[in-house]
């Protein structure tokens, strides 16, 4: 059992240390944060050990009734590694206390790839991440684009990709701070951030992406022309995509006709959050025209990395030097089918 900690207890983090209370070769040794609001209480109400980055914070939380079991340095002399889910400009920082102290750690993708050396997709590059000191999860949107292109490639049907992306504004939970209203913000720069970050994982895609700031948050959509290799059947590039267990085909004649439509399907289906970890693809919607083949899907842009993390996890401590083992745990884990 190897012993894990979260650092920043947010969208991400809250996911990620519940993921890791699920599964049977690692344990939670505690979650780390300098708030103490109702984000820290539910993680009281879980039973997860709460230890403070600040001692300034540390007095705040037993000012509210927070139990703190002790400081964040005390936590880092306990662990096996550590999954740092704070923001970007605080990761920076933290990542230099955890190379002094020689602990493996885990950042998401608002790091640049040179924090880590290393950039991690479960599907790509498993195996490249085995016993390293450090990976970096990519981001929700560059994780879409590896999911997708990389079943067309094992396929032997992937040339090159062009992608818009519609990017939800802010978290859904932060809508009163940083949303957009009645406004749509492109990204000036094309290719977009997520094309090259996409080829930190696999240099050899040839993807260009644009992308849209949209004023909603449930989710960010991808629409994407691909360029086959060669002419190819629907039912080939269905079955090619199949290959990924972390993409799921669903109907627009379904009644799934937007984010929110399938927002409430993985509420229905009792997903913690309504998340979906999986993309969510239109089957339905797919078209091939020669050698073009057109498709559209939505990535819950709170949800989607944290099976990613957790295999990331099993990679760097060595639990698990199996990918496809590891991925299939993760999947029973989440109820990923």
């Amino acid at each position: 059992m190897k012993k894990i900690a979260v650092i920043g207890y947010g969208v991400i983090g809250k996911r990620v240390a519940d993921a890791i209370a699920l599964q049977d070769d690692m344990e939670l040794a505690g979650v780390c944060d300098i708030i103490s609001d109702w984000r820290t209480q539910n993680a009281v109400r879980k039973e997860y050990d709460i230890y403070a980055a600040t001692e300034e914070a540390a007095d705040k939380m037993k000012s509210e009734g927070i139990s703190v079991k002790g400081s964040m340095e005390g936590l880092l002399k306990k662990i096996d590694l550590v999954v740092d889910c704070t923001p970007k400009n605080i990761a920076a920082k933290n990542v230099e206390i955890y190379k002094a102290k020689g602990i493996k750690f885990i950042v998401q993708g608002g790091e640049k790839h040179k924090t880590t050396g290393h950039s991690f997709s479960a599907e790509n590059n498993y195996k490249s991440a085995i016993n390293l000191d450090a990976t970096r999860v990519v981001s929700c949107n560059t994780t879409s684009i590896l999911r997708t292109l990389t079943a067309l490639k094992r396929a032997d049907l992937l040339d090159y990709a062009r992608g818009t992306l519609l990017r939800r504004a802010t978290d859904p939970w932060e809508s009163h701070l940083g949303g957009i209203m009645n406004t749509m913000v492109p990204e000036r720069d094309i290719p977009s951030h997520q094309g090259p970050d996409a080829q930190t994982v696999d240099s050899d895609l040839d993807v260009v992406t644009s992308a849209v700031k949209v004023p909603e948050t449930l989710s960010h959509m991808h629409y994407w022309n691909v360029k086959l290799k060669r002419q190819a059947t629907k039912e080939e590039v269905l079955n090619a995509l199949k290959t990924s267990s972390r993409i799921k085909l669903i109907q627009y004649d379904q009644g799934l006709v937007s984010n929110n439509t399938i927002k409430e399907m993985f509420l229905d289906m009792g997903r913690p959050w309504g998340d979906m970890y999986e993309v969510a693809l239109w089957e339905d919607m797919l078209k091939i025209q020669g050698d073009e083949l057109f498709y559209a899907y939505v990535v819950d842009n709170q949800a989607i990395v944290i099976p990613e993390t957790i295999d990331a996890i099993r990679a760097l401590t060595g639990i698990e030097t199996d990918g496809a083992k590891s991925i299939l745990k993760t999947n029973q884990s989440l109820s990923i089918v």
